[in-house]
């Protein structure tokens, strides 16, 4: 009897010390993880204003690695890889539409980088000029391609594949190529939305585990109402704050004209008027008894002030998706790309719902939609060919003639050389 208390003795005292030595190996490995989240959040941030810095078309070439990083995470946990190794073209097709589509809604933002060069290789023009075109013939062969590759008894999944393909283009490069715009239209425009998602994300987070209680969405049991709100009201105030800081430099308010500019190259613009100060008449009923009329501020926080109440009550939704794309097909995280914080995926979620909204907003409240030398130029150069420049430049050369710019002679000069010029490209 001695003998069986004493081993029962010894086998809790075995349960207590395994129980411990698991608790310690859990402990130890939170702190690990935090560590080394902690550690490349810090990385990500570095790299992120160094991007910055570095000029709108390393900005550019941020979000083209980011989408391609995406359409390969949600492509991956959507397939069922085990049964597309025995299919041909399966990854192939995936990442044949992928380019075609970058290609497609990227091409024609990318080009105005590299005018000086249409003029000295006649390639590119061609290729400008028939953008479209080009594009329509890439995704009829790809679809062609995808036609040729089915297989009885597969046809369900290739199908599914092709299905899912096309949804992650819409949602990830679609949404993207609009966030590119975002950067030539002005940094700041692509800056503030992601510092507003990020704040919102983190107060979020804060509000929810202080007094959050209420859960706000079955996909996402983590998620309160109460943190939902609470994000809300430190967004809003995280707009004015980043909108101060972000308008008080060119380098972010203005759109990008060449490809070389950077953080260092003094880039100066003719302001947006959303930028400018202006006055505002305060009503009368509530403000005369207080002595005030009219206050002046710059139109650009109510604007900011609109995106953090978008970015507060629709951005989560795109991580909402994501859970439940993740629940779906069973995984923890889109990947492993980010040691401590899973795959791009689960980063930048979020952003692309964010980023297209912006663009749209930009459009339809803010851009003056200027024609400038620059679209003109651009415009001249991906739809001209020399002949039509030449008799364009001609027609130009007349019109100032008639206004006085030019005497007589210099002008019957310049007409000789432009007719010289026309006759060499007959």
């Amino acid at each position: 009897m001695k003998e069986q208390d004493k081993s029962s003795t010894s086998d809790a005292g075995g349960v207590r010390k395994a129980g411990k030595e698991a608790n310690e190996k859990q402990s130890d490995s939170k702190k690990y993880n935090f560590l080394v989240r902690t550690l490349w959040t810090f990385v990500m941030i570095a790299g992120f204003f160094i991007t910055l810095a570095s000029g709108h078309f390393w900005c550019i070439m941020l979000i083209l690695a980011c989408q391609i990083a995406t359409f390969r995470e949600c492509i991956a946990v959507t397939s069922a890889s085990g049964r597309a190794k025995n299919l041909p073209l399966t990854k192939t097709l995936n990442w044949y539409f992928l380019f075609t589509t970058i290609y497609y809604l990227d091409g024609k933002s990318l080009f105005q980088f590299f005018q000086d060069y249409f003029i000295e290789y006649r390639v590119l023009t061609l290729l400008a000029a028939n953008h479209r075109f080009i594009c329509y013939c890439l995704y009829l062969l790809g679809f062609v391609m995808f036609v040729c590759s089915l297989r009885k008894g597969f046809l369900k999944f290739q199908f599914a594949s092709l299905c899912i393909t096309h949804m992650v283009l819409m949602l990830v490069v679609g949404q993207a190529h609009l966030i590119i715009k975002n950067v030539i239209n002005g940094l700041i425009w692509f800056l503030l939305p992601c510092g507003l998602v990020i704040v919102n994300d983190i107060f979020a987070y804060l509000c929810g585990i202080t007094f959050g209680r209420t859960k706000l969405i079955e996909i996402s049991p983590k998620k309160t109402l109460e943190g939902f709100l609470g994000a809300w009201f430190f967004t809003a105030l995280a707009s004015i704050i980043l909108t101060k800081l972000f308008s008080s430099f060119m380098y972010m308010t203005c759109p990008v004209k060449d490809i070389h500019t950077n953080f260092f190259s003094n880039l100066r613009c003719e302001l947006n008027p959303v930028f400018i100060p202006q006055d505002y008449r305060l009503p009368p009923i509530i403000f005369d008894k207080l002595g005030i009329s009219v206050i002046t501020i710059k139109p650009i926080y109510f604007h900011a002030l609109n995106l953090a109440t978008f970015a507060s009550l629709f951005a989560p939704f795109g991580g909402f998706f994501a859970s439940g794309l993740k629940r779906t097909f069973q995984v923890k995280d889109f990947g492993h790309s980010i040691p401590g914080h899973g795959g791009i995926t689960d980063r930048v979620d979020c952003q692309f719902l964010m980023g297209s909204f912006a663009n749209l907003y930009y459009e339809t409240f803010i851009s003056e939609n200027r024609i400038t030398v620059e679209t003109i130029l651009s415009t001249i150069l991906m739809n001209l060919d020399e002949r039509q420049m030449v008799s364009l430049i001609s027609t130009l050369t007349a019109i100032l003639f008639k206004k006085g710019v030019f005497n007589e002679q210099m002008y019957k000069r310049l007409a000789s050389i432009y007719n010289a010029a026309t006759e060499k490209l007959v």
